[in-house]
């Protein structure tokens, strides 16, 4: 596993410090969107990336979901509104848990319950939920066994884990962990990027049964070059954009380039895995 060789603030700390910008730069769906024909907007990719993801932890009326790392609450409040299910979603960000209680939702929909809670002492009942889903959440937490062994725990038997995951290839160069995944890391307040035999893994030790995984790279790159576009935009003719850089927020003047770079090279991969949790 790459490991960042510093970190200077918790990842909670960091969303709730940039707040305005990604939500600015990039949208309330703070993932990557899925860019299958190449012709998608933004808001079409990233909804379309959300919809896998909702999809195959097969949802209804009744289901009781987690949505571990829930960001602004866009992919839980997606769920509420198009299946029913009465959904659960936990962040670090106290911004981030502000945005997503705010969303309107139809009288209808049971408004999904946002908590800001660390995963790792989530404090949630064994055997609650009849899904969980982990959308680019796990590589912020330290502790990658424990983190699916909580999935495991909260999940009802035959219940689903999704996840999508950011990782790196396996082997790669020495100028690639140097210039690009260990900077990546640190600047993203990333606790670490596994591979997907890793990541595959560390679900399998938590008792989890891998039932399909799929490479999202060559899909999801785009996200970073149109991203790319609208920070040099923003530096050109927004002064809050500059100030962030002179405080040292690297997001805006380094990491968006390595994270171009390293979809392009190979080095980052994007994995999407759904697993069961066995009935017996």
């Amino acid at each position: 596993m790459i490991v960042p060789r510093t970190t200077t603030s918790s990842p909670g700390r960091h969303y709730d410090d940039l707040d305005a910008f990604y939500r600015e730069v990039w949208g309330e769906h703070v993932h990557h969107g899925l860019f299958l024909s190449g012709r998608e907007t933004v808001a079409e990719a990233t909804d379309a990336l959300a919809d896998r993801v909702i999809g195959a932890a097969g949802l209804d009326t009744t289901s009781r979901v987690v949505d571990i790392g829930c960001g602004y609450g866009a992919t839980a409040h997606r769920a509420a509104v198009t299946t029913g299910a009465h959904v659960t979603g936990l962040t670090l960000s106290a911004e981030q848990a502000a945005v997503a209680r705010d969303r309107a939702v139809p009288e209808s929909v049971p408004r999904p319950e946002i908590r800001v809670r660390d995963w790792l002492a989530n404090g949630l009942p064994d055997a609650a939920f009849d899904a969980a889903w982990a959308v680019e959440s796990t590589t912020h937490m330290p502790d990658r066994p424990r983190v699916f062994a909580e999935a495991a725990r909260v999940l009802k038997p035959g219940g689903r884990f999704v996840l999508c995951v950011w990782a790196v290839s396996d082997g790669p160069a020495p100028w690639h962990v140097r210039h690009l995944l260990e900077p990546i890391c640190r600047e993203g307040r990333l606790a670490g990027m596994g591979t997907m035999d890793e990541n595959r893994a560390w679900i399998e030790s938590a008792g989890l049964v891998v039932e399909r995984e799929e490479d999202w790279s060559r899909v999801v790159a785009p996200t970073w070059t149109i991203v790319a576009r609208r920070v040099l935009r923003g530096l050109a003719t927004d002064e809050r954009y500059r100030r962030a850089v002179v405080r040292g927020e690297g997001v805006f003047a380094l990491t968006v380039p390595r994270l171009v770079l390293a979809f392009r090279t190979g080095a980052m991969r994007y994995g999407f895995v759904v697993a069961r949790k066995p009935v017996a």
